[in-house]
């Protein structure tokens, strides 16, 4: 049995930033159903912060990280999608992406096609299947069509630039919101047909201006608390309210009755690791994305670079709302 050390990124205990420190653990070899993955590239993103400050809690020590890229250096029994020397790339499954090299569970990876990067498969994987799921799986109970207006917040983000590309490529009128006229003129450069900066118009007002006082069929919101109201009160009847994140904070508890009262509303929390809970939903959902982005209809934006020691302000960017577009960190 081989077992090397890996420098990786590990918390103690849920809390801030200064919690994570770099560490050398074991990585021995793959059993039943797992490979051992090599990291050229790890992914960023905002589960990380969920899962380091509690908001999910999950057993202590924990190593952090939700995607990554690389080359498999071994594969366990039963293993047949894969095999040493593979480029490679994953999200989901237990946490473990912030290091040199893992043991992990294979049906979390697939294999990268030679055209993607190892930087932009790791800053991709997470996001951009968040945005498959969205955009094809998360629809309201009356369809969408191409014309459709649909609302989708933090629209500069890892995911919302993925999202603004995609829904421009299926026809959508994606109208984008954002923190500051920069990340809006992102955000339209991206295919947002409209962007509306929050911190200084009423993105409800605006959005029933935009849509002749008709509303939308969907918001896709992941900022949470802060949002919610007034996402609500985005929404044509029967429309759907798709949460899938709470950058702001968890939402408050709410009387159903709300929903009936503004339109017999339909609502939704989504989370991207019931949808890739198998390896055929996790390939199909991949080929997808590998498709749309080989076709460049999609391009993955990298705007931050970390090396893996620098994690912790990693994460400190991140929730100061100082990053756009996607971040790597790089062993």
């Amino acid at each position: 049995m081989t077992t090397t050390l890996s420098p990786t990124i590990r918390i103690e205990k849920a809390g801030g930033p200064e919690e994570m420190h770099l560490v050398d653990l074991p990585v021995g070899e793959p059993g039943p159903g797992e490979i051992r993955i090599r990291h050229h590239a790890s992914g960023l993103n905002y589960i990380d912060v969920y899962q380091r400050s509690g908001v999910y809690p999950l057993p202590m020590p924990l190593s952090l990280g939700n995607e990554g890229a690389g080359v498999v250096e071994a594969v366990g029994a039963g293993v047949t999608h894969l095999q040493a020397g593979d480029r490679a790339a994953y999200c989901g499954g237990a946490p473990g992406s912030y290091s040199l090299a893992r043991v992990m569970a294979a049906k979390n990876v697939v294999k990268l096609p030679d055209a993607i990067s190892f930087e932009t498969g790791a800053a991709m994987m997470l996001k951009g299947l968040t945005a498959q799921y969205l955009l094809k799986r998360t629809r309201p109970q009356e369809g969408l069509q191409a014309g459709d207006f649909i609302v989708f917040h933090a629209a500069a983000g890892g995911v919302g630039l993925i999202a603004c590309q995609w829904a421009k490529a299926l026809g959508f009128k994606l109208i984008g919101t954002a923190g500051s006229e920069e990340k809006c003129a992102l955000a339209r450069a991206n295919g947002a047909a409209f962007t509306i900066n929050y911190r200084t118009e009423d993105f409800a007002a605006r959005v029933k201006e935009i849509t002749e006082g008709k509303g939308v069929k969907v918001v896709y919101d992941s900022i949470g608390k802060d949002t919610w109201d007034k996402s609500l009160d985005c929404l044509r009847p029967f429309g759907l309210m798709a949460s899938f994140g709470n950058a702001s904070g968890v939402v408050p508890p709410f009387a159903p009755g709300i929903l009936g009262a503004k339109g017999s509303l339909y609502l939704t929390r989504q989370t991207l690791f019931t949808h890739t809970a198998t390896r055929e939903a996790m390939q199909a959902m991949s080929d997808d994305l590998f498709s749309v982005v080989q076709s460049g209809q999609v391009k993955i934006h990298i705007e931050q670079h970390y090396a893996l020691a620098d994690a912790a302000q990693a994460h400190r960017d991140l929730e100061a709302r100082k990053t756009t577009g996607s971040s790597v960190l790089i062993p």
